[in-house]
């Protein structure tokens, strides 16, 4: 377990499912036993985590941008040009602009989420305990940025801000509007109809594309702490590593869902009608 102290099965849960929080009001981690109810609370283990994983996202593509070549390539740039290929494709097939940001979005989007949901495949008390007991004496500890919903709701909310980029800049803003309001009825008696409708149409495309990730991630890291917190530690293994083989299908499905839902949204944002 991730202390010393013996838990519970309900304590070691709650335990897991605790953040490292810092209180921007007081400037102090917020311990778990702390009910502050305070709008300006970062959950800064995710944060920490989602830009660490950023951070070797782009170092692996530089050092294979960098150090590229036409011969034989080696096993590490093999599996970036593959991954290259199967976005730029996605893009292709879905996609019928032209952007210069779309193709670099889904590739970010893709790796960058797909690491994040790989974290759920470490033991569930490896970086916790180091946290605790060799680090910084932390509270808490979670390290899948993807099981938080601030940290999928924000990726989508960027995304919902292309989608309204996109949507003026080629419509412009009298067409942007006169599809919020003269659509699916164009009879001017609709429109508070077709506003009310359309309104609700564009703000589910942000809000399900996050809670969608956090949903699924959430629920898998759920399941491993389960598993943790009631079984004896000599027969985890036995739902542990079917479940992780599993998981491991989870996590390049939801990966994958998110980058092409982005270029739908984009893409039918995108369009004249």
């Amino acid at each position: 377990m991730a202390t010393e102290e013996v838990f519970t099965p309900k304590e070691y849960i709650c335990h897991h499912l605790n953040h490292l929080q810092f209180n921007l009001h007081t400037f102090a981690l917020v311990t778990p036993n702390d009910t502050p109810g305070n709008f300006w609370i970062l959950n800064i283990d995710s944060i920490f985590f989602s830009i660490f994983l950023g951070c070797i996202f782009l170092t692996i593509f530089r050092v294979v941008a960098k150090s590229a070549t036409s011969h034989i390539p080696n096993k590490l740039q093999t599996a970036v040009e593959l991954i290259i290929s199967f976005v730029d494709q996605n893009v292709r097939d879905i996609y019928h602009g032209k952007s210069k940001i779309i193709a670099p979005l889904s590739l970010t989007i893709f790796v960058w989420v797909f690491l994040m949901n790989l974290m759920d495949i470490l033991p569930i008390d490896f970086l916790p305990y180091i946290g605790e007991h060799y680090l910084l004496d932390l509270p808490a500890l979670r390290v899948v940025p993807s099981a938080d919903v601030n940290i999928t709701l924000s990726m989508s909310l960027g995304v919902f801000i292309l989608i309204l980029f996109y949507s003026i800049k080629i419509k412009g803003l009298n067409g942007f509007s006169k599809e919020l309001i003269l659509q699916p009825f164009k009879h001017p008696i609709f429109i508070p109809v077709n506003l009310l409708l359309e309104s609700v149409s564009l703000l589910s495309k942000p809000i399900s594309l996050g809670l969608r990730l956090f949903g699924n991630m959430y629920a898998g890291e759920l399941i491993f702490i389960l598993i943790a917190g009631l079984l004896p530690w000599w027969s985890q293994w036995l739902l542990n590593v079917p479940w992780s083989i599993f998981h491991i299908l989870i996590i390049s499905l939801q990966a994958f869902l998110f980058m092409i839902l982005t270029i739908v949204y984009l893409s039918m944002a995108s369009e004249q009608h």
